[in-house]
């Protein structure tokens, strides 16, 4: 179906366009049939974000293969505050990123609940510093400052036992993702590595009731990461609240807990709270640990597949001088 784009972030303000939803069951006559998702989107935002994405998400029939892809091309205004887990305001540098992005990956099941799969994907970036003298450009230490390409060809393996991809509320689901990025091109001078672990469990704790539990753990390994590649803190899904990249460095780590209550077949309403951090090898503490929580509303435009559009709210540290970290988002499908 034709759908108008709206949304709302902190990094992007709000966000106008136009797109079209596809959504399917490959074989509609087995109730365990997962749903396949294709979407294509173009938008602008008031801080002037430009984004034109086609995705598909695709389960065939017994739920045999998965079959993911992303082609995105998105420019995109934001604020660099630095690396590290203390960065601050008042070092505030804006910059533009250019990206271009094309992600291919397909998984098997082998065993019971199992995915074993491949993926392959590019990634081209080009940056532009809007405040020349200020802290993008000053810092000797900071790598990748003009951009450019990167190819990384993974590995992943997970295990799934949910009852539904878009709207769950029983079962677990596990994720391990293994990235290598090859020294390939003339402008670069490194090789990376990239490990992402994902984990959820969902209990019901009454009819129209569910807990769920998300915790993440994304590390990248190179002498010479760009900054770009480096895990961000803070989006629409994990640790709400944050400006994405305000805090990044090696290493992330996060955890949530959301209370879901679908009060009727189209509206339900959420409360969330979290913790995580960035940090560089070997500097991980506990005492460290960055706060988040927040609520929000949910309305199922699909009730039957679960896909329903998300309104959060999400506050986070204050530190000293500086005001409560805090987002409001629009977006489509839960945050996880």
């Amino acid at each position: 179906m034709p759908i108008p784009v709206l949304g709302y972030k902190q990094e992007t303000g709000f966000e106008f366009g136009l797109g079209t939803l596809y959504s399917i069951y490959m074989d509609r006559k087995d109730p365990l049939n997962r749903s396949s998702n294709f979407s294509v989107l173009g938008s602008i935002s008031t801080k002037k974000q430009y984004n034109i994405s086609i995705k598909s998400d695709v389960y065939t029939v017994k739920n045999k293969y998965h079959l993911m892809s992303e082609l995105k091309f998105r420019r995109t205004p934001f604020n660099f505050y630095g690396i590290g887990n203390n960065t601050l305001e008042l070092n505030e540098n804006k910059v533009l990123e250019d990206q271009f992005k094309l992600f291919l990956e397909a998984e098997k099941t082998l065993l019971p609940f199992t995915y074993t799969g491949i993926s392959l994907g590019f990634e081209q970036y080009k940056y532009t510093d809007r405040a020349p003298g200020g802290l993008f450009s000053s810092d000797p230490n900071l790598q990748g400052k003009k951009g450019g390409p990167v190819l990384f060809v993974g590995l992943s393996q997970s295990y799934d036992t949910r009852n539904s991809n878009n709207y769950p509320t029983k079962g677990f689901f596990g994720r391990i993702t293994y990235q290598y990025a090859p020294n390939l091109f003339s402008q670069s001078n490194y090789s990376a590595s990239q490990i992402k672990v994902k984990a959820s469990n969902f209990f019901p704790l009454a009819k129209q009731l569910v807990l769920g539990l998300n915790g993440i753990f994304y590390s990248i390994q190179s002498e010479n990461t760009p900054f770009y590649l480096l895990p961000q803190l803070g989006n629409d899904e994990m640790m709400r609240g944050y400006y994405r990249g305000r805090f990044r460095d090696e290493n992330l780590i996060a955890a949530q807990t959301e209370l879901r209550y679908r009060f009727s077949n189209r509206f339900g309403l959420v409360a969330f709270a979290g913790a995580g951090r960035v940090f560089k090898n070997g500097d991980f503490a506990f005492n460290a640990l960055k706060p988040n929580f927040g609520g929000g509303m949910r309305y199922f435009y699909d009730p039957e597949k679960g896909l329903s559009i998300r309104l959060d709210y999400g506050a986070g540290e204050k530190a000293p001088n500086e005001k409560r970290q805090s987002g409001f988002y629009i977006s489509l499908a839960e945050a996880f």
